[in-house]
């Protein structure tokens, strides 16, 4: 492994950190001053930082964490167990001169997530009744949540994904093509899953009024046709934590303008030229953790989308927080080539 692509120099701007961590698919950089291991920078780090809105052209040593856990080359052999321990995905080794050689990676070393939990009896909903009309014409086969990515259908996915983390209550809402997802998941013991039928399509947070009666507390809800790298009990107790009554997990997206854009004054005089400016936008993933209080807002056998609840509990002052991600940790295969790069990586 190429190390010197995790290492970032403690005055780069946290904007720097978040493209790099974006570049290499992980959760963590590690921070070196003069050739010597200063700190290392999280995903985590930057979530804090965003979530108090502060600026992200400051640099990384404001956020980095200057007593981080290291192991040295003869010690490497309890790194799974420390990573275990500590609840962390990435440790530096170092040699006697605090210079970092390696990084060890959880996933490389095993193939379960260092936040495997015991079960949990939070439960999951996936919705899984739409068309899925931007990846026609497969979905005029397949109905979307079997579209298999490398040779697993995407729903499968999901659901393996959450029960590294304890999650095995899942409800399926489905609707279009219904009666292939049942015959694919039919005398399939590996879930506990409950198939939920809509009558008619009602939308991403409608079709949550057909199991209202059998949800208690906080529960997930995911599209189905998204994965997201997120340890989903960390996620759980930031909600929990917070008192949401919604949490939106988010991705950090940075978009730059090809162009001159120009700030106008008075009387169409040019105020300000800002060329090729670059912004910071967070953006719903698909992933949400819910409380089963808001069910109320929902109107009955009507479609309703989760934008459309999120709106009326701002409304009637509930607490909607934001839980954000990198941008590498959020795939979507919404279209086609999205798809195809969910598949490049994940190496299928």
């Amino acid at each position: 492994m190429e190390v010197r692509k995790f290492i970032i120099a403690p005055d780069v701007s946290i904007r720097e950190a978040i493209r790099q961590l974006d570049q290499t698919a992980r959760k963590i950089l590690v921070v070196e001053e003069n050739n010597k291991l200063a700190g290392v920078l999280t995903d985590g780090d930057i979530r804090r930082w965003i979530l108090k809105n502060k600026d992200i052209s400051m640099p990384v040593r404001l956020i980095m964490n200057t007593a981080p856990v290291v192991i040295k080359k003869e010690k490497s052999h309890l790194a799974l167990e420390i990573m275990k321990e500590k609840q962390i995905e990435g440790l530096p080794l170092v040699n006697d001169n605090n210079e970092v050689t390696d990084i060890l990676f959880w996933n490389e070393l095993n193939d379960h997530n260092p936040g495997r939990q015991k079960k949990t009896q939070t439960p999951v909903v996936i919705m899984a009744g739409g068309r899925g009309s931007r990846l026609y014409p497969y979905t005029k086969i397949i109905p979307k949540p079997l579209i298999p990515i490398g040779d697993t259908p995407i729903v499968e996915r999901i659901m393996n994904q959450m029960m590294e983390y304890g999650f095995y209550e899942f409800y399926l809402t489905i609707n279009y093509k219904k009666e292939l997802i049942k015959a694919y998941f039919n005398d399939d013991h590996r879930y506990h899953l409950h198939l939920i039928e809509e009558a008619n399509p009602l939308g991403t947070a409608g079709s949550l009024n057909l199991i209202k009666k059998d949800i208690k507390g906080s529960f997930l809800v995911s599209n189905c046709d998204i994965l997201v790298d997120v340890n989903y009990t960390k996620l759980l107790l930031y909600h929990k934590t917070h008192k949401n009554k919604i949490t939106v997990v988010t991705a950090m997206k940075s978009y730059e303008i090809p162009y001159g854009v120009v700030s106008l004054g008075e009387n169409g005089s040019v105020d300000a030229l800002n060329e090729k400016p670059r912004y910071e936008l967070l953006v719903s993933t698909g992933l949400y953790v819910l409380e089963e209080e808001i069910l109320t807002y929902l109107p009955q056998d009507q479609y309703f989308d989760m934008t459309d609840l999120i709106r009326r509990c701002l409304k009637n002052g509930e607490q909607v927080g934001a839980y954000p991600v990198m941008d590498s940790a959020w795939l979507d295969m919404g279209e086609f080539g999205e798809m195809k790069k969910m598949a490049e990586r994940m190496k299928l």
